[in-house]
Formats: C-alpha cells, structure tokens, sequence
C-alpha cells in the first residue's frame, strides 16, 4: 500500500494509510480478499461532513487546485492537533480497531508523521492520481534509481560443490522476532478487541480453553520473559555455538501505546539476556529490526537530526552491544543501524539495516533513494571483500522480496554480480520458516542465491516458539562458507502449558524438541541456490511435500492445508527475491496464469 501525499486532507489519509498497515497481521504474508483502496473511502467521509462533497465528484482540475492551496500552508500546531483528531476519529469509524487503542495511536505517530509529510517533496498531482485517479496524474513518489557498480569485470562463476566428508562446518544459532511482552499475564484472555492478547488489559476469558497459557498462547499473543528466558538457557545448553545471529525484533505488539523508555529497556534487558546465557566467548552479531523504534517502522535517514533522529535507539544498541563488536562497526551502528566486521578470516558479515527499504518506513517519503548510501556503501564492502578472496554473509530483518521495489531492484542487482563473494543471506520478520530465491539477470532461470528466511521467537501468530541452527561450510582453506543444513527448534505449546500425566498444570522444564532437519526432511544434499530451485519444482509437482512445508513454516502448529491460492501465492513468494519478479510468477513458475493474480492478493 503505497501512502497519500501532500498536507491537510492528504496527511489524514496517509496516517489512515499508517492505521491499516498496522491492523494487519505485522510481519506476515497472507492471501486476503481485495478490497479495494482504503484511503479515499476515508476521504470521502471527512470531506462529506466536514465541506459537503466526496472526492469520487472531484474533477482533476479542482482536485489539482485544491492541493495546491493546502501544500502552501505549513501545518501549525492546531492543525496538526486537527489532523490527529480527525484521523483517530477515522479510525473508531472505520473500525480499525478499539477506540482507546484509536486515540493512542494517531497521539503517537502525529508529529514524527508530519515532520516527515512537511520535509517531502510531494506534488498535487500525486495526491490526485490517488484520489481521483491515474488519469489525473502519475502516483509514484518512490520513483527508480541506480547505485554504482565498479567497472571491475565479474569474476567468472565456478558451481559450489558440496564439501567433502568430514570437512569442518560452523554450527550458528539463529534468533529473530522475540517480541517479549512486558504484560503478558497468564489465565487473561487470550482473544480480546485489542491488536495484541494475553495481557493485563485483555480481561480475563469466557471459557478456560481462550485463556493465555504459562508459557505462551495461540494467538495474537506475545512471549512472556520466562518464555523468553527458558529458550536462552535451552539454546546454551546446545551449544557449543561458532557465532550468533539475531535478527531483531526485540519489543511486543503493542505498537500503540510504546514510548522510548519501554523500547530501550526492552532492548537492554534482552541484550543482557543473551550475554547472560550464551556467555561471554560467544560472539553475537545483531541487526535492527523494524519494532525496535517507536513508532513502529520509523527510521529517519541520518540526514535527520536532534530529537526526531534515530540517535536515542542506536547510541544505546551501540553501549549494549560493544562487547561483541569492534569500535568501527560501532561507528556506522550509531549513523545508520548497520555495520560490518570480520567474523574469521575468510569470511566477512554485512549486517543491513532494512527498514531504509521497508514501505512502512514513512520517513522514505522524504527522500527514498539509497537511505543512509548503505546500498552503496555494502558494493564498497563486497568489492573490498572480492578483492581479498572473502566470502560475506549478510544479516538483515525484513527479507528483501519485501523492499520498495527500486531498492528491491538495486539489491538483486548487487547479488547478480557478487554472487559468488555472497555465500548466505539471513532474515526474520515474517514469523514463519520460508525463503526466497535469486536467479541470473539475463534469464531468471539460473539459482545464484538464497535469502533465508527463520522463524520466530514469539508464537504471533497462532505459533510454536521456536528458533534456527546454521549448519555453514567451516573455517578452512577454500571454504564456499555456504549453508551446508539446518535445523528448527520449536516448544510444543500444548505440551508445555499442560505438563505430563493428567495434570493441567504447566511444565516447570519443557523440552523443545527438534522439529525437522532440512536435508532429511526434504531428501536434499545441501541447501545451496541449486538444491532450493529444485525444492520448489517438487513443490509444485508434490503437494505432499508442500503440505509438509506449509505444516514446517508454521512450526508445527497449523490447522488446515494450504491449497489453491494460498499454495500459489506462496510458491510465488519464494521465488521472488525481488518485490517486482511477482508480476512474472505466471512465466517463472509455469502456473497456468493463477500466480500473479494470487500475489496481488497477498498483504505483506
């Protein structure tokens, strides 16, 4: 969903815009039915009590002459106070969800929201073309650019082997999406008019069965902080651990009523966490995800200064996280949210921040090419490491299927061409066990690449927590440092929360099991690039073994199949690495024009 511009009227429909991304299901990917455009069914009711006329009578010329009165005048106070009342009214109306939750949310976003609005460059046509429609003007304001490539020739591309028998690997614990809710309370209510249960404020249920477990629900529920505990000290135990990567995602759900206050603490308390129970001699390489901030999803390009910048989040993940990176990883931590470090020799991370190229990211309004110059600042690094013979994992939050389309474009761009200094891509933020696939430019049809995608810590929604171990290609001469297996952990809520024997009382020690390892599951050599392309091919041609995905993605706890357009929305999600390679689906995959119409339908 793409947001309004423009000021007065325009500013409500894009905080509108705000409020729907919000009532889906955040960090998730789900067919739905379309329903057409919010923004202008809004629209159409606050003109009509507010001025007497809806925007479906509205010519272009008056459409363009109205906007072009507004984007003259700069909010002042009072209309800024006028707009979050209005929008929060929008959004009791609309029932986007509960009034309380209505009146906090539009308090929150307000002035971060329309600091961002004031410094854009919008035009009146690009409002018009939403309101009244494409013939009144062209709505693009995240328009194409390119990064630089140096003129270095691409080096020719050798296939990976597998390794040989025997040949050292890197065991690598993945963590991502914890989401630790501070009110999580055992026995409230586990469904409630709120976007997050199971807290204090849910009330208590109706009937014992919709009531929040001890050590989790499912539901639209969050982890409680024994939850969150108890999968540190499992995790330790089956260690030893080479590294650590964790992808973020620190903070709930409750993404209406979160200060900077809540949000550093639950940063610190976790950081600390993790330093308590992996220990001191394993190193933990972080990214940012996008609920760290508050609001949810904002992340001002460094050119942002003062109060409204993102310096109160990154000096403090800097202060917490110095024991496990170097001074000048630390330095471009604090600047943007990313960095880079060597983690062997031979072997370089790339931790990206992505929410400079997550369409939430309402600060991209203002300027949306190559947030931070960290596109171009990773071709420095990959060409650095190119030159030195390293190999380069990247680390990042939202996979990058996901990303505006230009960014989208520019990073499958820079896989093509390092593709064989790239050798592993890690992701969270949908929640789920998945993946997505690169090919070669010039075809589509050569696999060069995998961003793979973990599943979550937290059980939102209707989940098994549960985490990823990395089997990597080890620390030897001429490893291909590629993700040679890997195994998922999960904890069997409904074991968990109702013990051994007949008692309904909780587990005090439950086990998380191994739920599956990838190459047995799924009769597969490795996980390279090549061994994905073929596991989507057998998904296609065996729905037995796409329904035993579907039932892994959801980490075991699933309660019907995927068939039909959810199979194929899904098929086409792995195999897009690119946000625009879902228009092709019907061409990549051979679906017999079904794909592409599913993706349309499918909200991320």
């Amino acid at each position: 969903m793409r947001l309004s511009p423009a000021l007065l009227p325009s500013s409500l429909g894009l905080m509108t815009c705000a409020l729907l991304l919000m009532s889906s299901q955040p960090g998730s990917c789900h067919p739905v039915q379309t329903s057409g455009q919010p923004e202008p069914v809004f629209m159409e009711q606050f003109i009509r009590q507010g001025l007497g006329f809806n925007w479906t009578n509205v010519t272009c010329r008056l459409c363009k002459t109205a906007f072009t009165i507004v984007d003259i005048a700069l909010l002042s106070d009072a209309n800024e106070e006028r707009v979050a009342h209005a929008v929060g009214e929008a959004c009791i109306r609309l029932h986007l969800a509960d009034e309380q939750v209505c009146r906090q949310i539009t308090e929150l976003f307000r002035d971060d929201f329309i600091r961002a609005l004031q410094e854009s460059l919008l035009w009146p046509n690009e409002a018009c073309a939403l309101l009244v429609g494409p013939s009144c003007g062209k709505f693009d304001i995240y328009a194409p650019w390119n990064i630089s490539l140096p003129k270095v020739p691409k080096p020719p591309v050798t296939p990976p082997s597998p390794p040989k028998p025997g040949s050292p690997q890197s065991r690598v614990l993945f963590l991502t999406d914890i989401h630790w809710d501070q009110e999580y309370e055992a026995g409230s209510a586990a469904d409630c008019k709120d976007p997050l249960c199971c807290r204090k404020e849910s009330g208590f249920p109706s009937w014992k069965r919709r009531e929040a477990g001890y050590w989790g629900t499912y539901s639209n529920c969050d982890l409680p902080l024994r939850t969150v505990e108890n999968l540190l000290a499992n995790a330790a135990r089956a260690g030893p651990w080479d590294w650590v990567y964790w992808t973020g995602d620190i903070p709930a759900h409750n993404i209406w009523s979160q200060t900077r206050k809540q949000q550093l603490l639950e940063l610190t308390v976790i950081s600390r966490l993790v330093q308590k129970y992996l220990g001191p001699n394993v190193t933990v390489y972080p990214a940012v995800g996008n609920h760290e901030s508050t609001p949810v999803n904002s992340f001002p390009p460094p050119f942002v200064h003062g109060n409204r910048s993102s310096a109160w989040l990154y000096d403090t993940m800097a202060e917490e996280w110095a024991a496990w990176l170097p001074e000048q990883a630390l330095k471009t931590l604090r600047y943007g949210g990313f960095y880079t470090v060597e983690v062997q020799p031979g072997l370089r991370l790339v931790s990206l921040n992505m929410n400079f190229c997550a369409r939430e990211n309402f600060w991209l309004m203002v300027n949306s090419t190559d947030p931070a110059n960290q596109l171009q600042w990773l071709v420095h690094i990959l060409q650095a490491s190119e030159d030195k013979g390293e190999k380069v994992h990247i680390i990042g939050h939202i996979p990058p299927g996901m990303c505006l389309g230009s960014w989208g474009w520019n990073y499958y761009h820079i896989v093509n061409r390092y593709e064989s200094t790239i050798a592993g891509q890690f992701f969270g933020h949908t929640h789920r066990d998945e993946f997505q696939m690169f090919y070669d430019e010039a075809t589509m049809t050569r696999p060069l690449g995998v961003a793979f995608i973990a599943p979550s810590a937290t059980t939102f929604i209707n989940l098994n927590p549960g985490y990823r171990v990395y089997y990597i290609d080890g620390n030897y001469q001429g490893s291909s440092r590629l993700v040679i297996d890997h195994e998922n952990y999960i904890l069997n809520l409904t074991e968990a929360n109702h013990g051994p024997g007949a008692s309904f009382s909780p587990d005090p020690n439950p086990k998380w099991t191994l739920l599956y390892r990838a190459t047995e599951a799924y009769g597969l050599p490795t996980m390279f690039p090549s061994d994905h392309d073929r596991l989507i091919q057998t998904f296609i041609n065996d729905d037995r073994v796409f329904q035993k995905f579907w039932y892994f993605s959801h980490k075991g706890h699933v309660s019907e199949p995927c068939k039909e357009t959810c199979k194929t929305s899904l098929l086409c999600f792995l195999r897009s690495g690119r946000y625009d390679e879902r228009e092709q689906c019907d061409h990549l995959i051979g679906s017999g024009g079904n794909l592409a119409q599913a993706a349309r339908k499918t909200l991320c």
